[in-house]
């Protein structure tokens, strides 16, 4: 069982490009089956050992434990991943996890961030140092291209189209998209690489890399994390604000200037409709509170 799993991580590394962070995720999602697998039934050798009633016992053993329905419907993913890609390698006769029906988890509005707001923290990097300017480099990039954090520390300076104003951005499995970014974006990294400077010793990969540490080296997402986590204590901006959340804030602003869905979609490059439609629910809701707090008529309860 354990080796099944760990070509199944590396099939997600090496063929669908999928993060550390993916690949991690996955990890923690099988090892709570394999601590249920243990207590319940003293564990299992094979894929193919796993019945639909033993993953139907570990479902009820999610419910009973109260994890939240977000955490039972990603934990079943992964198991129904999985067993998809045992079947397809043979390593199990059928897929048991096809059957199992995923709780309704309800759709929760992304946390975003007012325009006011983004100016705020656009503007809270130092701009007369070289990290402060990298910083602002990047929480500009983040903002005018939408993109995920995973997308920004694996860009290169040769993705910049500077002519064209235009990044190529590779999103997840690997799928390229090219994201427009805007004049502050472009004089930003201007600034930016007038100042970088790279780690000869790194790896040969590394030199071309468009946002790196103070060392000279790549930036990974956990640095991303905590520069804006510093950002946000000096502004006193929402802690629950990510790196994501200016992706939420560019599709947010986006619809509510008048972009349509379809274009949102490709800018994001999310696969499915479905998935930028609830920005739209966001648009709606603020366009609602904008009504009730302007409109004569709706400020008061008619007599």
């Amino acid at each position: 069982m354990q080796s099944a799993i760990q070509q199944f991580l590396r099939h997600l590394k090496l063929e669908l490009n999928s993060s550390d962070l993916t690949i991690k995720s996955y990890g923690d999602d099988f090892a709570s089956f394999f601590d249920y697998l243990e207590d319940r039934i003293g564990g299992i050798s094979s894929p193919d050992q796993v019945t639909i009633q033993i993953l139907r016992g570990y479902v009820s053993y999610l419910h009973e434990c109260q994890y939240a329905r977000t955490t039972i419907a990603r934990r079943l993913a992964a198991l129904r991943s999985f067993f998809r890609y045992t079947t397809r390698e043979e390593l199990t006769s059928s897929n048991p996890a096809q059957a199992l029906r995923t709780p309704r988890t309800g759709r929760k509005l992304p946390h975003f961030l007012t325009t006011e707001q983004v100016a705020t923290l656009l503007e809270a990097p130092p701009a007369n140092e070289p990290m402060g300017l990298r910083d602002r480099a990047i929480l500009e990039t983040f903002y005018s291209a939408g993109l995920r954090v995973a997308e920004l520390v694996g860009l290169n300076i040769s993705d910049w189209d500077r002519p064209a104003n235009i990044l190529r951005v590779f999103g997840k499995g690997a799928k390229e998209r090219i994201a427009p970014i805007g004049s502050y974006a472009s004089k930003a990294l201007d600034r930016w690489l007038d100042v970088r400077s790279v780690d000869i010793s790194a790896p040969a990969d590394e030199h071309d890399a468009l946002f790196l540490n103070r060392f000279g080296r790549r930036l990974t997402t956990r640095s991303i994390g905590r520069m804006l986590d510093k950002y946000l204590k000096e502004t006193g901006l929402a802690s629950i604000t990510s790196p994501h959340t200016l992706r939420h804030s560019f599709a947010t602003h986006l619809l509510d200037g008048g972009a349509d869905l379809r274009s949102v979609q490709e800018l994001l490059g999310h696969k499915s409709l479905t998935t930028t439609q609830i920005y739209t629910h966001v648009s709606t809701r603020r366009m609602r509170e904008t009504y009730e707090s302007s409109h004569p008529h709706a400020q008061r309860t008619p007599q």
